[in-house]
């Protein structure tokens, strides 16, 4: 079962459940995978999807820092429990222990490298890494280890 007939199902039984904050974040996914649809011509993939996700997310965790900067404590944690609800559609979360291990296998795989093949490491990371790791995570990591070198 695909992500998105997955999401489709989830809603189905969110409906019957009668569970108003699952369903309201659920038919916002559901609605920018649907949009993103619109915008191209062929079937979203599983990875299309993903990142939609991804992006989704991101937007919580920017929100939730938003909202906690102004005072809004009500409005944080109702985008606390989207990113929650949304966190299940994503791959399990790499620890920052095995985020080191991948940049240490990538270093290891390009040899010797300088603060100026940041850009070139990272991108390389993030496309090992894509859904797994949040990229906030993996630069100020990988800043450390070439800080250190």
């Amino acid at each position: 079962m695909g992500l998105l007939e997955r999401i489709g199902v989830e809603i189905k039984k969110a409906i019957k459940d009668r569970n108003d904050d699952l369903l309201r974040t659920l038919r916002m996914l559901k609605s920018d995978i649907m949009y993103e649809k619109t915008k191209g011509t062929e079937d979203l993939s599983d990875d299309k999807i993903l990142e939609i996700i991804i992006r989704a997310s991101k937007k919580r965790k920017e929100a939730i820092e938003e909202y906690k900067k102004a005072g809004r404590d009500d409005l944080a944690e109702r985008e606390l429990n989207e990113l929650r609800i949304i966190e299940k559609y994503l791959p399990k979360q790499l620890t920052d222990e095995e985020i080191q291990e991948s940049i240490e296998k990538k270093i290891d795989e390009i040899g010797e490298i300088t603060q100026k093949d940041f850009g070139k490491i990272m991108g390389m990371l993030m496309k090992d890494l894509k859904g797994k790791a949040d990229g906030a995570i993996v630069k100020r990591l990988l800043n450390e280890k070439l800080g250190k070198m």
